[in-house]
């Protein structure tokens, strides 16, 4: 059994100890307005119901300036308003919008953020991360035990758009709920946690992935993304969500190249990363939502059931996403990890192996190169003989999607349709200015 010990991330106000968490409930009653038995009964929390989508857009959301104040997605408008609102209450632990933040110099641009107020200064715990596939543990933290002012809204289909400021929770049909991450790393930082009274475990099904798609893609922003972290590949709560936040650059994963493998019978175009740290493939396009739900979402249970953790990011307002092996926690475990990299305490999750490098360090920040950085996620990535083993048994899983794989020259590089942010931005963003990042 391999573990390793790392201080958790806190997401919640409400997440304790879990000998803490033992007591309180040893004692008796509640004490906070919750979404378990006991604070359920009538309760109401805003609703959005998004309408599904059939198709999914051949043109690409770029990072244009050419509209330089486009119309305002209602979803943006009522995510941002909903989490300043928690901001003026006082629910975050910490400013995340005072946090430096700047541009690395180099080719692809890493972005650096220095985080001192996601350093807790208490003892590690002890994280199993050679299983993938946990079962649900109601004894230990899970969001059923936030309060209900952290949660924005519950977010579910419908056949038209439509937004109600207050609307029951129904208990027998789970609502799927948009959630504050009280340690946020950047504005709009958020949690997508899907049928969230059904208490499932950290792993990604087609509902759940659809989901999370449907998201992107009602957002209408490319600086709006999506993460997950498997088990094993740095999430430490085993109870299925995303992460989401606004960042008004491109990622460094983004303007990565690629090159082309094959296209799914549903049009899914599949690629592996180029000239990347991190070795990944890139799910693409489809003809509608759910062909590209579909084949990326047998890809990852595959990883599952085969005990390999990884990362996922869902970019391009739905239309890309990338998807990671990764064996850091258990180069960890294993004491493969050099002390100066283990020093940093970074842990590289899908936000940095994405190029988002979020440090607790002065020393780090003040340090930060594209060498550095290129250095720490090196360590994240499989190594290319076992990448392509992985990738093998990822093709293995869809192959009744795919008619053939194309033949295609490893000399041919794909270059994904981002176009690089003006320079004043990028200014912008080495001044450490937050909001003046994102379009609200």
């Amino acid at each position: 059994m391999l573990r390793i010990k790392r201080v958790p991330t806190v997401v919640s106000n409400y997440q304790k100890e879990e000998a803490e968490e033992g007591a309180a409930r040893q004692g008796g009653g509640c004490g906070r307005n919750c979404l378990m038995n006991c604070c359920l009964p009538g309760a109401k929390l805003p609703l959005y119901r998004f309408k599904r989508l059939n198709e999914v857009a051949n043109e690409k959301v770029g990072l244009s300036r050419e509209n330089k104040e486009p119309p305002v997605p209602f979803l943006e408008s009522l995510l941002l308003g909903e989490w300043e609102g928690r901001m003026q209450r006082g629910l975050f632990r910490y400013d995340v919008t005072a946090c430096e933040t700047k541009v690395i110099p180099g080719e692809y641009g890493f972005i650096a953020q220095l985080n001192e107020g996601r350093h807790l200064k208490k003892r590690p715990t002890e994280f199993r991360v050679d299983k993938v596939l946990q079962p649900f543990d109601e004894t230990k933290f899970n969001f059923t035990k936030v309060g209900q002012e952290e949660i924005l809204f519950q977010f579910e289909p419908g056949d038209e758009v439509q937004f109600l400021p207050s609307a029951l929770i129904d208990t027998e049909n789970s609502p799927s709920v948009v959630a504050i991450n009280v340690s946020p790393i950047e504005y709009g930082h958020v949690l997508l946690i899907p049928q969230i009274l059904n208490c499932l475990p950290q792993s990604i099904d087609h509902d759940s992935l659809l989901l999370a798609l449907y998201m992107a893609a009602e957002a209408r922003s490319p600086y709006f993304r999506l993460g997950y972290n498997s088990l094993g590949a740095f999430a430490t709560i085993n109870h299925l969500h995303f992460q989401a936040y606004y960042l008004a650059v491109p990622f460094p994963i983004e303007k990565a190249p690629s090159k082309k493998i094959t296209t799914t019978k549903g049009g899914v175009q599949i690629s592996e990363l180029l000239k990347y740290p991190v070795r990944g493939l890139v799910f693409e396009g489809g003809n509608t939502l759910k062909d590209l739900s579909n084949v990326v979402a047998d890809s990852c249970i595959c990883l599952q059931e085969t005990n390999i953790p990884y990362n996922v990011l869902i970019s391009d307002s739905g239309k890309r996403i990338f998807l990671f092996p990764q064996c850091y926690a258990e180069k960890q475990a294993l004491g493969e990890v050099s002390a100066e990299l283990l020093d940093t305490q970074v842990n590289p999750a899908v936000w940095e192996i994405s190029g988002h490098m979020v440090l607790k360090q002065k020393k780090d920040y003040e340090e930060a190169s594209e060498e550095n950085a290129w250095r720490l996620l090196a360590e994240v990535s499989l190594s290319e003989e076992r990448f392509q083993e992985v990738k093998a048994l990822i093709f293995e899983a869809i192959s009744s999607s795919i008619e053939e794989i194309d033949s295609v020259n490893p000399s041919v590089l794909e270059k994904p349709d981002v176009t690089h942010q003006a320079l004043e931005d990028v200014d912008t963003l080495n001044k450490g200015s937050q909001r003046t990042m994102v379009s609200v």
